[in-house]
């Protein structure tokens, strides 16, 4: 979710896609919602309110400093479990819904990522607790690294329902149900402005690769916009997955 194109097209398309393929929860990345950067109360709040369930997050979700405090009493909103000890917030938490409860977990990739704790040990001990609560998990895997999403992947095939990648903002086309029953998608990709370069102003993104100087980004107001996402089915008594699709509109005004 990138700026307010993104939480615009958010508003639009989600509705829609929950009627037309019966969605019982719906989890969203929160990280770039505001300005491209960050999250605030404010956007979070509009997002709950435009049909998202839950938040996840990544690298960018301390952007907005005030947003500290929010995240220490959502329940709702968390950032990747494997920040050191002591950072505010929570890496995991439970979604309720029709009687269900599902179990949601962030955590962030160290492949060219700033540092953080090992997510692979992190994952293990925190999937364990919340199979304690249910079957049913979901992974936001945050990192740029393919190679480290499916190693992730592999590595909680069967013990968790699903995964999906988020941080590149380029949806891939690799959606699969592996072995043990986890549903995998290495990107779900970006909502957000379709020009620009990845939800970003391009020229200036383009000044940097090109002089080296550095200036903050904008978010791409003009032009068209995009959604991206991924609907999973999972048995709710055995939390594996029956079926992945990958949705991506493209043109949107």
């Amino acid at each position: 979710m990138v700026g307010s194109p993104g939480r615009d097209t958010l508003k639009r398309c989600v509705p829609l896609v929950r009627d037309q393929y019966h969605i019982d929860a719906c989890i969203a990345n929160g990280e770039n919602a505001a300005g491209g950067f960050g999250l605030t109360a404010q956007t979070a709040d509009e997002m709950f309110a435009n049909g998202v369930d839950f938040i996840t997050s990544g690298n960018h979700i301390f952007d907005k400093r005030d947003f500290k405090t929010y995240l220490e009493t959502s329940d709702r909103v968390i950032r990747p479990a494997n920040y050191p000890p002591g950072v505010p917030g929570k890496g995991m938490g439970l979604l309720r819904t029709g009687g269900t409860t599902i179990g949601v977990l962030n955590l962030m990739g160290r492949t060219f990522m700033p540092p953080v704790d090992d997510p692979f040990r992190c994952a293990k001990s925190l999937v364990a607790d919340l199979r304690h609560e249910t079957p049913i998990i979901i992974l936001d895997m945050h990192a740029e690294a393919t190679s480290e999403k499916v190693a992730m992947a592999r590595f909680l095939d069967g013990e968790i329902s699903a995964m999906y990648g988020t941080h590149t903002h380029v949806q891939t086309s690799d959606e699969q149900i592996l072995p043990g029953g986890t549903a995998y998608l290495t990107d779900v990709g970006m909502t957000g402005p379709t020009d620009g370069v990845i939800g970003m102003e391009s020229d200036t993104v383009l000044d940097r690769f090109i002089s080296g100087l550095s200036e903050r980004f904008s978010v791409q107001k003009s032009g068209t916009k995009q959604f991206c996402a991924a609907v999973v089915s999972i048995d709710k008594d055995s939390g594996r997955a029956i079926e992945i699709k990958r949705i991506f509109q493209r043109g949107i005004a």
